[in-house]
């Protein structure tokens, strides 16, 4: 088998392939071998760490080059092979992955087809090359160039300090995780960058695309579409329409897609909802050191694109309409796609705070939410969080680590009563954290962004002006489903109603078509199901959603197989 010619556009750095391994003396030859064979059209690298190995693919991606192929040895201190590639798959998701194992450690290579999706492990030692170590590196590089993934090419963003619009683009590119320089206008670097792209600080932000083309201001669906991502349905008619990207909407377009339903999941910013914003989960299954919410959101997004589901990002739903046997979800472009069953999973959002001045802030130092994206611009500086759950805790250990102090700024008495204790212990160690119950923001001030909040107790009413350019909003959720009004039954807060909790001394919800009562997860119309956190009373946490995105997929094929 020939060596496939490398993927890389003019100028770029050849393609990587990079090896890892402890023993200094096996590092050499494997990296030696290698380089022998393909040192001509691949940059070889070597480390003697998985950290240092993880250093080196940061770096690479940062520079935009690419990575054709990973070899881990599997017994390494402090983080092992399966670790390495495990992250490593975060920073390249489509290099090909090859563990190197002893005789004894085949256990673990097959734990690691599972765990990391491995291509390959090869026994050491794999003397000589040409047999056991060359025929599997050409056909792993034939599969990577066959894939063509296109390089990452270099996006330049210039944008306003203190402008809404350009907080609001910085957070749809991050969450979407997609490849960026940001330069803002008022610092020497953005500001040529400005002048050479002919433009000035009155049409900003300013996106100066990889072949020197310019979009000035735009949309989110423009930036999406300029990186590539879905934005317009491939088909008029899908088995099954997924509304909303959060764990329970990924969770069932992956079931979907892989039991063989033509599935499609609209989403309106980006894949991963609330719990894609959160720093770190540390209590989800199967992630004992925890894991990001971007990480999470990403590796599921991968997943269903893998099973065949088709992802549609930028899009909004403006309404549902039940025509016959067909469901049809509207957009707010005035399109619909239809679909035989329709899975709701369209999650909360974070509550508008009331204190008078707050949303005039809004992206100039008030943010919901977007503790990760903001967090550099935090540091040295007094920061301060208004919410007592689960989000704002993760949010602050995450802010600590740059902040000089972060103030929790929370309602209640303490935060025992709507945080997971393990939060609260190390929110309760970590001395740059201060917690202030029983307290509120009752208003906000500053001179074009925050510069000053107002704090009032509770308890005996005083009140005190602290100077804070960073405030993180994590008020409560609201399922915003007002546009299911009159469709399908929702509770007093907007929450989707179903299952056995649509029937009332047994009676069946009014326009019930069907003879049968509703499905465990089943709305009060027939093919139209909910799953996560829009669901009236349901658990609200990232493992329950991503079941019930999984059950009720289980629950559309009995829906589908009925006359």
């Amino acid at each position: 088998m020939s060596d496939p010619a490398p993927r890389s556009s003019a100028g770029a750095s050849k393609p990587a392939i990079l090896t890892v391994d402890d023993d200094p003396g096996v590092s050499r030859a494997v990296a030696r071998d290698l380089r022998r064979k393909y040192g001509e059209k691949y940059r070889i690298i070597r480390a003697e760490s998985g950290e240092s190995a993880l250093g080196a693919l940061r770096e690479i991606a940062l520079r935009g080059d690419q990575v054709a192929v990973l070899l881990a040895d599997y017994r390494m201190p402090s983080m092992s092979g399966l670790e390495f590639l495990e992250q490593a798959m975060d920073i390249f998701p489509f290099a090909r992955r090859v563990l190197l194992t002893a005789y004894a450690d085949t256990d673990a290579a097959i734990e690691a087809i599972n765990v990391v999706d491995l291509d390959y492990y090869l026994l050491k030692p794999w003397d000589p090359p040409e047999e056991k170590l060359y025929p599997v590196v050409d056909t792993l590089l034939d599969a990577w160039h066959a894939a063509d993934i296109r390089p990452i090419l270099e996006t330049k963003i210039i944008a306003g300090r203190w402008a809404s619009r350009s907080s609001e683009m910085r957070e749809f590119l991050a969450r979407n995780r997609l490849p960026y320089r940001w330069f803002l206008a008022d610092e020497p670097e953005g500001a040529r960058l400005l002048a050479a792209a002919g433009h000035d600080d009155r049409t900003l932000p300013v996106v100066v695309c990889a072949d020197g083309s310019c979009l000035l201001d735009p949309t989110d669906t423009e930036l999406a579409e300029y990186f590539g991502l879905g934005t317009t349905p491939a088909e008029d008619f899908y088995d099954l329409v997924v509304v909303g990207g959060g764990p329970a909407g990924l969770g069932a377009a992956v079931y979907g897609a892989s039991e063989g339903l033509r599935t499609v999941l609209v989403e309106r910013t980006a894949t991963g909802g609330q719990a894609g914003q959160s720093s770190r989960i540390e209590n989800y299954l199967g992630f004992p050191d925890g894991v990001s919410g971007a990480q999470l959101a990403e590796r599921a997004r991968r997943q269903a694109e893998k099973f065949g589901a088709e992802l549609i990002t930028t899009r909004e739903v403006a309404g549902l309409e039940v025509d016959g046997p067909a469901r049809l979800v509207r957009l707010t472009d005035g399109s619909a796609i239809a679909a035989h069953s329709i899975i709701l999973a369209t999650g909360v959002s974070y509550r508008r705070h009331p204190a008078a001045g707050v949303d005039d802030f809004a992206g100039r130092g008030v943010f919901y939410g977007s503790a990760v994206t903001e967090a550099v611009g935090c540091t040295g500086q007094d920061v301060y969080i208004v919410g007592g759950a689960n989000s704002a805790g993760q949010a602050a250990m995450y802010l600590s680590k740059w902040a000089k102090s972060v103030t929790i700024v929370v309602r209640a008495e303490s935060l025992e009563a709507s945080m997971s204790y393990y939060l609260v212990q190390q929110i309760e160690n970590n001395p740059v954290i201060s917690v202030r119950p029983c307290t509120e923001v009752t208003a906000a001030h500053g001179d074009g962004h925050l510069e000053q909040i107002t704090l009032r107790d509770r308890v005996s009413g005083a009140e005190e002006t602290v100077d804070t350019g960073y405030l993180f909003l994590f008020i409560g959720a609201a399922p915003r489903t007002e546009w299911l009004d009159g469709v399908v039954v929702r509770d007093r807060h907007g929450f989707v109603v179903s299952g056995q909790d649509l029937t009332v001394d047994g009676a069946r919800p009014p326009g019930w078509s069907v003879d049968r009562a509703p499905h465990h997860l089943e709305t009060s119309v027939p093919g139209i199901f909910a799953a996560g956190d829009v669901r009236a009373d349901s658990a609200k946490r990232v493992a329950s959603a991503v079941g019930e995105g999984a059950m009720a997929v289980m629950l559309v094929h009995p829906y589908l197989a009925q006359p």
